[in-house]
């Protein structure tokens, strides 16, 4: 019986198995009527079978209830109550073992169930006697219990040593049990990781027998994994487009145990990797191929690839010491090498920088920051000219934090530097016409405010302050608002308004004429942004032209007066000729006579006038002759006598009659005292008193005559 008991139970591999075979035949050796087993494991109890040989089924209420792999065992007639109980009844059977072997260390015990597991206990079970007999391992440690009820007698010597001899063969067989669930519970583990691949793998043996496939190379082929068991590797060729004659699509590139390769199938690219391994006897071999779907990898690469040769700018990966790995066809043209390779083999703090403080600059920053962002640098092409780049690279370090390879990218800016120093040129070039011009110009926005002044304004006595942000409007003087208002206005609707003459307040505010030149600025899209205001100042230029327009209305006066001259010089002629023969005839009467003398007298004295009046209008190149400045005075007095007359003027003369000559043109004088008169009549007639003009001519006279002669605007000083 107990041999028959080891061959039952050493076949019993799978825990719940043997815990119920074991269980049974141990009452049935021992001549119990019920008995439970209980496996300790992780230092606790966990029962795993009880049997009891008076039930119907050989099961009481707590059956087969939970083995240490979670499974449920509980046959189908029992319920959700008496599962219940069953696992109220195993946690209580597990705590009184356990109290049990805490306090007792001996192999088999003896004795009331009561005593041994407790009353309640004991009285659920139906347990009156009862045995209790460890299970050791081969380290003699507690491996389980086997417990026995209902033997009927007092356990004697060959009880012992039977229950002895079931134990060690419990044990022994209990141990394998462990072991081969491990190794199943591996297994299946094995075998849950193996279908979780997401790769295709395929095992076949040394004929092309297939062995193995996991779920993911099955569910791309369309059948359960079990089918492909057994067939030969040729029925795998529809993973792949090519015709071949290989058994194994996969084998033929194999140069060694281990071997990878790029394969395509199906329109996707796989890198198959493939291993040899001897099958567990030893004598056979076992290929195993793993194929990785590298198709949108490749495909990454390839865009990687075309983006890294394809790129404009510049790509590098290069050693910290100095040394590119890689670079693209950019960075060649770049710097002017004819190929990859040339570029590779140069030494780029010597080849590449023009000066080591550029490369220690760039050096100290990405060690700092990990990272370099715009810098701007001065590189050496191959044929030694400058090229101007702005460099973004960043640093990539290994586990202990030191660099271990530096990428980036470089821009090639070599125009636009060349532009910006040109740009530089074309705005210092323009700042000094704006600022050394004459004119005076201002930059202002579409709304009328002054955003820019050049440095005449700050001449003409402007502040900065003083003008920026100012509205343009009110710098012109009162009436000329409106007009640089409309001109505005016409700017902003594309207009261009060309010498406006406005009256322009100063800065010391008095007002000053100016042409004025309005243009719009636009944007690129054509939209008007500013508006530029150059102003010329031509308050002396209207001056002169006002002088100049009154000096033409002179001369025209002039002509006038020469042909009124001309024209009463005729009749006054013949008025002298027949006054001179009627005084010259007897017959008229004294009293007649005396009335001819004044008319005589005075048609003379018209005549007089008259040939001042010519004098002063003959338009005569300037002469030098000896002329009397007493003569030229009384001229000059007859001229303007009837006005002043007239006007209750009276002048005063006070003539030194021993002046001596003077060299100098007679009309040019004339027109000096007549000024000097015009100027007298003027101011005499403003101070509100009897009006006199005192004529006076002494030697000091000449020479404050002099002086006001270069100095025309003051001859009013004769004026009394």
């Amino acid at each position: 019986m107990l041999t028959q008991l080891a061959r039952e139970i050493d076949n019993l591999l799978q825990l719940p198995d043997f815990a119920r075979k074991f269980v049974e035949r141990a009452v049935e050796l021992a001549g119990a009527r019920a008995g439970a087993f209980a496996l300790y494991q992780d230092g606790r109890f966990q029962t795993v079978a009880m049997y009891s040989a008076a039930s119907a089924d050989g099961l009481v209420q707590a059956g087969l209830i939970k083995n240490h792999l979670g499974d449920d065992h509980l046959p189908p007639s029992r319920g959700t109550s008496a599962r219940a109980e069953g696992e109220a009844l195993q946690q209580q059977f597990t705590q009184s073992l356990s109290e049990f072997v805490s306090k007792r260390t001996e192999a088999i015990v003896s004795g009331s169930a009561s005593e041994l597991l407790g009353e309640d206990l004991a009285s659920t079970l139906g347990w009156n006697d009862l045995v209790i007999v460890r299970l050791r391992n081969s380290t003699h440690e507690l491996a389980g219990v086997l417990c026995l009820s209902g033997r009927g007698r007092t356990l004697t010597a060959e009880d012992r040593e039977l229950l002895e001899a079931i134990a060690s063969h419990a044990a022994m067989a209990l141990e394998n049990a462990r072991l081969f669930t491990r190794i199943e519970q591996s297994n299946r583990h094995w075998l849950e990781i193996f279908d979780a691949i997401t790769d295709f793998i395929v095992v076949h043996d040394e004929v092309d027998k297939v062995l193995r496939v996991n779920r993911s190379l099955a569910a791309m082929i369309g059948v359960a994994p079990s089918e492909l068991v057994g067939v030969n590797m040729r029925a795998l060729l529809a993973l792949t487009n090519e015709g071949t004659l290989y058994s194994c699509p996969f084998c033929r590139s194999m140069g060694g145990d281990n071997d990878e390769f790029v394969h395509p199938a199906l329109d996707r690219t796989y890198l198959v990797s493939t291993s040899r391994v001897h099958e567990t006897s030893g004598e056979s071999l076992q290929t195993i191929h793993v194929l990785k779907d590298i198709t949108d990898r490749r495909e990454a690469e390839r865009r990687y690839r075309e983006l890294f040769d394809n790129i404009q700018e510049g790509l590098f990966f290069s050693t910290p010491e100095g040394r590119f790995i890689e670079v693209n066809d950019a960075l060649v043209a770049m710097l002017g090498y004819s190929s990859r390779e040339e570029l590779l083999q140069v030494d780029i703090p010597t080849q590449v920088y023009f000066s080591a403080e550029d490369r220690k600059r760039h050096t100290d920053v990405l060690e700092r920051d990990g990272h370099l962002r715009n810098f701007e640098s001065t590189l050496r092409r191959k044929n030694g000219t400058p090229i101007y780049v702005l460099i973004n690279s960043f640093a990539m370090y290994d586990n202990a934090g030191k660099i271990l390879q530096i990428r980036g990218l470089m821009l090639d800016v070599t125009g636009l530097h060349t532009y910006q120093s040109e740009l530089q040129r074309e705005r210092d070039f323009s700042g000094k016409i704006l600022s050394n011009t004459q004119s005076l110009i201002l930059v202002s926005d579409t709304a009328g405010l002054i955003s820019y002044a050049n440095r005449r304004w700050y001449e003409a006595g402007f502040e900065q302050r003083q003008l920026l942000g100012r509205p343009l409007l009110e710098l012109a003087a009162p009436g000329f608002v409106r007009p640089l208002a409309d001109a505005l206005q016409a700017i902003l609707r594309g207009a261009q308004v060309d010498n406006l003459e406005l009256q322009i307040t100063r800065g010391n505010g008095n007002s000053g004429q100016f042409s004025v030149n309005l243009s719009p600025m636009r944007d690129e899209q054509g939209h008007i942004t500013s508006i530029v205001v150059v102003m010329t100042d031509i308050t002396d230029s209207a001056d002169l032209r006002d002088k100049l327009v009154h000096a033409e209305k002179m001369a025209a006066v002039g002509q006038l007066v020469s042909g009124v001259a001309h024209e009463v010089n005729n009749p006054l002629t013949a008025i002298l000729g027949f006054a001179d023969l009627l005084m010259e005839n007897p017959e008229i009467p004294e009293n007649a006579r005396k009335d001819l003398r004044v008319i005589l007298l005075e048609a003379q004295r018209t005549k007089q006038i008259v040939q001042n009046l010519l004098s002063f209008a003959r338009q005569m190149p300037p002469q030098r002759n000896a002329v009397q400045l007493n003569l030229i005075l009384r001229r000059t007095i007859q001229l303007r006598s009837y006005d002043f007359n007239s006007h209750g003027v009276e002048i005063i003369e006070h003539l030194d009659e021993g002046l001596p000559d003077l060299i100098g043109d007679a009309h040019q004088l004339q027109q000096v005292f007549l000024n000097i008169l015009n100027n007298a009549y003027d101011a005499v007639h403003e101070v509100g008193r009897p009006a006199r003009i005192i004529r006076t001519a002494s030697p000091a006279d000449l020479e404050r005559l002099a002086v006001r002669i270069g100095r025309p605007a003051q001859t009013d000083l004769f004026a009394g």
